[in-house]
């Protein structure tokens, strides 16, 4: 047998004899871990979020080294998210400044919020279902939605009134894009009321309300793209369904691992409320890099 597979006698002893050591022991374990997280969160888990989940839901500390290597060994990977289409901006009737201007990071809850509009196609229909949401920017958690299969200004007004129902007491900055609904005078009464402040994005930059735009494609590369939806009502609760999990089952390294709505929770029950930085994106970073160079050129 050692002539046919070209081994030495010594190599397949030491094999037949071969203990499992405790850490091959461990690494089994790890990959039927990663096989179950990947079936139950539908493949849309890359080797970070595996890694999160895995230590937080079986109370360990694995790398992220580790983990990918495994997910790698197994071939585990996660679902890409498509690319969005791009639209074409409207002309609004009054626009504010970029207050915002990009700094996405809150010290405390209701310092800061994002809203913005997406669409999702009904199936085997004409028709569409419009995701109005708003975000606060400190915890990123989903403080108001609305769903509707008109994109007009009831969805938007009604997804604010929502947020103010939940934090009455409320004054943030409200971000969005030049969306006809966030330029209506009667929207801007609205804020002017609350003593809301309005920032909106400049033309053809949707970068400027980035936390909003990456949730949109989070939660249809992880809950759109990757399940069937057969009827109106299927896509509604699966939405509802996904936000719900998103709050408060969607852990995020940048939040020690916590829920959206575990931060929100303690830090509104805070004197102090922690801080979580925004880690440097090196991406972005580098193409704003890109954009100086083509303008000094």
């Amino acid at each position: 047998m050692c002539k046919i597979l070209s081994i030495s006698r010594a190599s397949y002893y030491k094999w037949l004899h071969h203990k499992e050591t405790t850490e091959e022991k461990e690494n089994k374990q790890i990959m039927e871990w990663i096989l179950e997280f990947d079936e139950k969160y539908k493949h849309t888990l890359g080797y970070r979020r595996m890694r999160n989940y895995i230590n937080r839901e079986k109370n360990k500390s694995y790398s992220k080294k580790r983990i990918h290597r495994l997910m790698k060994l197994l071939g585990v990977k996660s679902v890409i998210r498509r690319k969005k289409n791009t639209y074409k901006p409207s002309k609004p009737e009054a626009v504010a400044e970029n207050i915002l201007a990009r700094d996405f990071a809150a010290t405390r809850p209701n310092e800061k919020w994002a809203t913005d509009v997406t669409e999702f196609k009904i199936p085997e229909t004409s028709k569409k279902l419009y995701l109005s949401a708003i975000i606060d920017l400190y915890d990123r958690s989903i403080i108001a939605h609305m769903l509707s299969t008109r994109n007009d200004n009831f969805l938007v007004f009604e997804t604010y009134k929502r947020a103010i129902a939940a934090n009455p007491d409320a004054k943030p900055i409200l971000h969005s894009d030049r969306g006809f609904q966030y330029t209506s005078p009667v929207f801007q009464s609205m804020l002017k009321a609350q003593g809301v402040i309005q920032s909106m994005s400049r033309v053809s930059r949707c970068i400027d309300n980035g936390p909003t735009e990456g949730f949109w494609g989070i939660i249809k590369s992880e809950m759109y793209y990757v399940e069937s939806h057969e009827t109106e009502e299927d896509l509604r609760q699966a939405i509802e369904d996904y936000i719900y999990y998103y709050n408060h089952g969607r852990y995020q390294e940048r939040f020690n691992n916590l829920a959206p709505l575990e931060v929100r929770e303690a830090a509104l029950n805070a004197e102090y409320p922690q801080q979580y930085p925004i880690p440097d994106n090196k991406r972005i970073a580098a193409y704003w890099a890109s954009i100086e160079d083509k303008k000094g050129a």
